[in-house]
């Protein structure tokens, strides 16, 4: 699969600290770099920080299902790209891609759905127009791209 036309959400080069007793990268480090990667996704479509802070929105996670395909060692860079997946008028429905930059490795994938929240009274809400039609733009070039995102037939927005 080409990943090129996916947008770079996230890119980190591993440190001594990540690294678990078996001598690759803590499950709990893929967590952290998929959730910077879904904070920097949600900027391209206008759904970031500068959104949460003037309209008291935000977002909550409502399912994930991540894929460890490969080991990542001390040292090694990765890249996390993004592909837009679906969304309703409430949830968003993505995939992240983890490479391994040196040999283009596929190293992990987490699929995520999550939710447009009105932090005011902590429940979903439907996203404004304005979200959708950025979050849509996203959609409507990965749909066009020539290979299927391998996801797990579980979720959806």
């Amino acid at each position: 699969m080409d990943y090129t036309n996916l947008p770079i959400t996230n890119q980190k080069s591993i440190p001594e600290d990540y690294i678990d007793r078996m001598g690759h990268m803590n499950v709990m480090w893929y967590t952290h770099l998929f959730d910077t990667a879904t904070f920097n996704f949600y900027e391209l479509f206008g759904f970031g920080r500068d959104y949460h802070t003037q309209t008291g929105n935000g977002s909550f996670a409502l399912e994930q299902h991540t894929r460890y395909l490969a080991e990542v060692r001390v040292g090694e860079r990765v890249t996390v790209r993004t592909r837009a997946l679906g969304r309703s008028v409430k949830r968003f429905h993505f995939m992240h891609f983890m490479l391994k930059d040196e040999s283009g490795e596929l190293a992990a994938t987490t699929e995520m759905v999550g939710t447009h929240v009105d932090m005011g009274i902590r429940r979903t809400s439907p996203m404004p127009s304005y979200i959708a039609a950025g979050f849509d733009e996203l959609l409507a070039a990965h749909t066009q791209l020539k290979w299927e995102a391998p996801i797990c037939g579980m979720m959806g927005a």
